[in-house]
């Protein structure tokens, strides 16, 4: 250094490192940012297909508890009495018919606000306290249909093996549809309930990450 300047040596060494730390620099930030913008819409489209298979699932059980009720004529101690059955006779199956209406209606409209946010290329969570609020509602649905399908599968398998030490028969014998029926949306409320106990975990990963 001559009177406070730098010799030209000195400058030609230090401005190719100052150049390659800005260049570095402007680079890395795309890079990363790129990939997390990968991560996060794989996540989006996981959230949007559990959306999808849980709301098909929720409405299939829906549709078969609704149409399940049947007419037809039991036998006790060799005299024939006429039955009738319907979901509405039991109160498990109100309650899983219930539920089934509300996780189709949480899955429908999950569905779409994801859908609209996917269509204006924004994350389908933006925030963590959006991510909690799906994951306390997810959490709660998932465990009311475990409740409404135990209840409902326990009043078949009754009406299957019928009541031991005593004349009533197996019901489902006459009234097989109603006990198909009835059998279907209890699978496939246990169902909605795996998608929806899946769809919690995928919550807990994001929240985990981000």
């Amino acid at each position: 250094m001559v009177n406070g300047r730098k010799n030209p040596s000195e400058v030609g060494i230090q401005m190719p490192e100052a150049k390659f730390a800005a260049e570095s620099t402007t680079m890395s930030g795309p890079l990363v940012s790129g990939s997390d913008n990968r991560a996060r819409r794989k996540t989006d489209m996981a959230h949007i297909i559990l959306r999808f298979f849980c709301l098909l699932s929720s409405i299939i059980s829906l549709c078969f508890m609704a149409s399940a009720k049947q007419s037809g004529n039991v036998s006790i101690y060799g005299f024939s009495f006429p039955v009738y059955s319907k979901w509405s006779f039991a109160d498990s199956f109100e309650y899983l018919l219930g539920i089934s209406a509300a996780v189709a209606a949480h899955s429908l409209l999950q569905l779409l606000l994801s859908l609209s946010k996917l269509y204006k290329k924004l994350p389908v969570i933006p925030s963590r306290n959006h991510a909690w609020l799906i994951f306390a509602g997810d959490q709660v649905f998932a465990y009311a249909m475990m409740s409404a399908a135990s209840a409902a599968s326990g009043v078949t398998n009754l009406n299957r093996t019928g009541i031991r030490h005593t004349p009533l028969p197996d019901f489902c014998k006459p009234l097989r549809r109603f006990c198909d029926h009835v059998a279907v949306s209890v699978g496939f409320a246990f169902l909605s309930c795996f998608v929806l106990a899946i769809s919690t975990v995928l919550d807990v990963i994001w929240l985990s990450k981000y």
